[in-house]
């Protein structure tokens, strides 16, 4: 069975070099990470919405940064990508990290 992860990630940028404000990298490093415990996953992120880090896994939201308020944790969602491969229902993530603070 296939495993579809998508992840909307906020990325905002203004003409100034130093106020650019983005989970873009957050993406990449979770992408880096899921793919070397899943190489036969499609892991594949887009920009999205405003403060967004959503997490979907074969069209089923299992993470939102909108509603949760931080980001999740690694273990957490690898134990989500794991129940999926497994053939398992997948539960959302309802607990994350500190929320994330821009100043």
């Amino acid at each position: 069975m296939g495993v579809k992860i998508e992840v909307e990630y906020w990325y905002l940028s203004f003409f100034i070099p130093v106020l650019i404000f983005c989970y873009e990298p957050r993406y990449r490093e979770l992408h880096r990470v899921v793919k070397e415990e899943f190489p036969d996953a499609d892991v594949s992120g887009f920009v999205g919405r405003s403060g967004s880090f959503e997490i979907q896994i074969n069209g089923q939201l299992i993470f939102s940064k909108l509603e949760l308020g931080g980001f999740p944790q690694e273990d957490d969602v690898m134990n989500a990508i794991q129940a999926a491969f497994d053939g398992k229902p997948v539960a959302k993530i309802t607990k994350s990290r500190a929320p994330c603070v821009i100043m």
